[in-house]
This record gives C-alpha cells, structure tokens and sequence, in this order.
C-alpha cells in the first residue's frame, strides 16, 4: 500500500538521540484525512485515492466538492489531494486515515510544499550571482550585468538571470527520515528542513529514489 498523507508546518526543533547527538527535526501536524473518493482502471482508466484533509464550514466549499464530500458521508474538508496508486486496496470510502497508520520510524519520505515568499529581488538575491567591484570609480555594483551581445542576435536570450519575483514556487525536498511519530497527536518529525512558511501545507508521499 502506498503511503501518503497531507500536513501543515509546524515549525522546527531539536531531538536528541540515545548517544547525545542533536538532530535538527521539523514537526508537521499531518493528518488524519479522509478518503471521499476511490478511482479504478475500470470506470476511471488508473487507480487513485483522493483524500480530505482540515474540516471546514459547508459554505466555504463548491458544489461539486460538496457533493463529492455528502456521497463519501465525511464532512467538508478546505483541502482536496488526489494520490496515484498501483493498488486500492486497504481503502475505503468514508475512512479516516491516521499518520500512525502510513508511517513509520525509519521511513524515507519526499515532501512538497510551497516555498516562502521573498517579494521582488535582485540578482544577486534570486540567483546568487556575484556582485561587481566595490573599489572607486566602479559603476557597477549590484546591477544584473549585460543583456545581449550587440547587433547579432540583437535580443536577450529566453532565462536570463534577471531581477523579479522570488518565492512561492512549489518545492520537493527528498529523501528526509522520519525521526518520530505520534499517533495520538497526528504529528510527524521529519529530519531536516521542509519548503514553506508554519502553518503550509505540506504533501507527504513515500519517497522515489529511495
């Protein structure tokens, strides 16, 4: 069974492990989700299990999530998360899935959220290039540097390095171990730093290259 569960940030933190070594960990308060809708090779072409996860108010949902949520019998959820399997076996329309459940001490799991926004940044903030000379005389300093290369080809080619909006781009960080689990809590400690600010949220899937 595939293993997967949506999450918010909760910020970082330390553990300590028997020989005293200190591991950087962040908690994610993950879970628990509700499965309100099972897709088969047969009526849908692939299998997949689409999860609810945080209940909100009736009003704040769509017509047809809220009838995809009164056909599941499971209150209305503000996110919707649809998860490819090989399998859907294990899983059941209605029920409630617990972080206990899909994980594990010892799993390596991928994580993807949305990074931090930074607003408009320059060069040398977005796309860490060098600065120029700070001696006198320089005119130079902080500026994105030459654009093209004179009348032929007479353009600035497409992915220049150049000064915009930095920030808020969807990340997957790889291969982190889950340090701790705490069932009773819904929450998950993940060695390591995680995309976003507290309180985003994070998609949690078994990782790919592990």
């Amino acid at each position: 069974m595939k293993k997967f569960i949506l999450g918010k940030k909760i910020g970082m933190t330390q553990v300590f492990t028997e020989e005293g070594l200190s591991i950087p960990v962040t908690a994610v308060q993950a879970g628990p989700v509700s499965v309100v809708q099972i897709k088969t090779n047969e009526q849908d072409g692939y299998c997949a299990v689409k999860v609810g996860y945080e209940d909100v108010r009736e009003s704040r949902t769509n017509k047809p999530d809220k009838g995809t949520f009164t056909k599941a019998g499971v209150a209305p959820k503000r996110y919707l998360k649809e998860f490819r399997t090989d399998e859907t076996e294990g899983f059941k329309v209605g029920k409630e899935i617990n972080v206990g459940e899909m994980f594990e001490v010892g799993d390596v799991i991928d994580v993807t959220g949305i990074s931090k926004g930074k607003g408009f940044a320059g060069t040398i903030k977005r796309h860490h290039v060098s600065r120029g000379r700070e001696t006198h005389g320089s005119h130079f300093h902080r500026a994105p540097g030459s654009m093209a290369a004179a009348t032929d080809p007479g353009r600035v080619f497409k992915g220049k390095k150049l000064p915009g909006h930095m920030g808020t781009d969807r990340i997957t960080v790889q291969n982190l171990v889950v340090v701790k689990v705490y069932s009773d809590k819904n929450i998950l400690l993940v060695k390591g730093a995680v995309p976003g600010p507290k309180g985003g949220l994070l998609v949690i899937n078994e990782a790919v290259k592990a």
